[in-house]
């Protein structure tokens, strides 16, 4: 994708300009298909041989959630044909969860218009909390909307409850939205779907809601990071974007490296194998702290989950420093961009290590959420 700098307008002009659009332009890839995999396999292994497990897959018509969970990323590919055109794919196994999913696409179709009627699907993957001054998500304003990932979690949960009716303005129902969970309780265990970093016109790190103007790096999309040992080879420093690490980098580096010569079916083969063996760990094994106090409803868990998450998206920007931070073109919009590398630990521990570990555990978190959520809801 080519990106343009933007033309030379005052920097005042362009963070005013920004503020207004900041929260709805995000990529919406919060963990690759592998991290998502995990969530949905780890809730299938719980809900497996339970009253709540056959519930859930009637409404799923057999699909499992490992596999619904990346339904919501992969209706992407009908962003630029349309969900209608007969060339691109669909769920034709599944006719009635597939005429379902185009009835959410026409509902929710891609834009970044602020005065559209109509929200994006991909607005509904990511919060941007600031990190700077650790806040909790209903603390402020800034990269919240009602289409976030917090109320659409909310939402979902109510028309699964009865609390919305099925023939609804989003076209979500109760299919629909055990879709959308398998993949949004994922997506908001990813740190950097959660919070964001925010720059003034110096490339200094503010926070917009203490009334700074201010330029968003969209949850670490728009920042790249060089970081020694991102890569295949821990010997050979290599460039990624910051959200992209924790996207994918940071999931891999859970599972076992393999020979550079392995055929791509080979390498796919043990990676499945891999990803199995890890889900049947974590699904063995009660994470530690992952239930919420007893008096928060099923409605409020998502809210809960996000300010939980918010500390953690702040450490993954407080390991790194900043460099050449400015303002930049970026399709449609002005966002921050520059580059981040981490900064020297006292216990030597890399952030690779870090966010490696980091990840394991809300993944592994996330994996018995989703189960627990869809035995509580689905009726």
């Amino acid at each position: 994708m080519t990106r343009k700098f933007p033309r030379r307008v005052s920097s005042r002009k362009i963070l005013v300009i920004v503020l207004a659009v900041l929260p709805l332009c995000h990529s919406l890839r919060a963990y690759g298909p592998i991290g998502h995999q995990i969530v949905g396999a780890i809730a299938d292994q719980h809900l497996a041989n339970t009253p709540a497990g056959g519930r859930v897959g009637a409404l799923l018509d057999g699909l499992t959630l490992e596999k619904a969970s990346v339904i919501p990323d992969e209706i992407r590919g009908w962003d630029k044909r349309g969900a209608d055109d007969p060339a691109v794919f669909h769920y034709s196994s599944h006719p009635r969860i597939d005429a379902q999913l185009r009835d959410f696409w026409r509902a929710n179709q891609p834009t970044h218009d602020l005065s559209s009627p109509m929200p994006s699907h991909h607005w509904f993957h990511y919060t941007d909390v600031p990190v700077l001054e650790l806040e909790k998500y209903r603390d402020g304003a800034t990269g919240r909307t009602k289409w976030d990932i917090v109320h659409m979690i909310g939402y979902c949960i109510s028309v699964l409850g009865g609390a919305l009716p099925e023939e609804n303005e989003r076209k979500i129902t109760k299919q629909i939205a055990v879709i959308l969970l398998a993949h949004y309780v994922g997506d908001i265990h990813q740190p950097l779907h959660v919070g964001a970093e925010y720059f003034d016109e110096h490339g200094r790190a503010v926070n917009p809601d203490k009334g700074k103007l201010a330029l968003a790096d969209e949850g670490g999309n728009t920042l790249q990071l060089e970081l020694s040992g991102a890569g295949v080879d821990p010997g050979v420093p290599r460039r990624v974007k910051l959200h992209g690490f924790w996207d994918n980098n940071s999931v891999i580096a859970n599972l076992p490296q393999f020979p550079d010569d392995l055929s791509k079916e080979e390498r796919r083969a043990k990676t499945r194998a891999a990803k199995a063996d890890l889900v049947r760990r974590l699904a063995a094994e009660e994470p530690r702290q992952w239930r919420l106090a007893g008096n928060v409803a099923p409605k409020d868990f998502a809210e809960a989950w996000a300010n939980e998450v918010l500390p953690i998206a702040r450490e993954a920007y407080e390991r790194l420093q900043f460099r050449n931070i400015g303002p930049k073109q970026e399709e449609d919009r002005v966002v921050a961009a520059g580059f981040v590398d981490e900064k020297p630990t006292a216990n030597g521990i890399s952030y690779r290590e870090w966010s490696a570990q980091v990840v394991r555990e809300e993944l592994h978190k996330a994996g018995w959420r989703l189960a627990d959520l869809l035995e509580k809801i689905v009726r």
